[in-house]
């Protein structure tokens, strides 16, 4: 896990594997629950009896923004930024949705710095590429370049 301490920790670690995270069950229950706070609730996600019999994953899957909402939480593990007064998600450059993850499936997260923006002498935008993977799986489920602005 790389700890960023500052602004210069930053522009220090650009084009650097950030971290691995650890494993995490996607299970029916949590996408449920995403179902229903998005109301979205398309069979191929809910209707397990349906998606064994007609989706071609043989089962229920998770929303593609299930899994990139994942992302902050999954990323506590690959790396963290210290000292700042404040950080928050500002944006996303690209994201998208490669393979599926099925309910029961185990993902992680591997982060890489992509680029460093200094705003002023506090402020610094990261750009960090999020790809999640599948455990068993050759093709990510996402790949996305996260935006996050630091306050130091």
């Amino acid at each position: 896990m790389k700890v960023i301490t500052c602004a210069d920790d930053a522009v220090v670690a650009v084009g650097q594997l950030l971290g691995v995270g650890e494993w995490k069950v996607v299970d029916q229950q949590r996408i449920n629950a995403f179902a229903d706070i998005t109301e979205d609730r398309q069979w191929i996600h809910v209707d397990a009896d349906r998606a064994v019999a007609e989706s071609p994953y043989g089962g229920t899957v998770a929303h593609g923004f299930l899994t990139l909402s994942l992302l902050p939480k999954l990323s506590k593990d690959t790396f963290r930024v210290t000292g700042a007064r404040m950080g928050i998600n500002y944006g996303l450059n690209r994201v998208r949705f490669l393979s599926a993850v099925r309910a029961g499936d185990r993902i992680r997260v591997r982060s890489e710095l992509l680029s460093t923006k200094r705003i002023d002498d506090r402020t610094v935008n990261l750009t960090v590429r999020h790809t999640v993977e599948v455990e068993g799986s050759d093709a990510p489920a996402v790949v996305a370049d996260l935006i996050a602005r630091y306050v130091f």
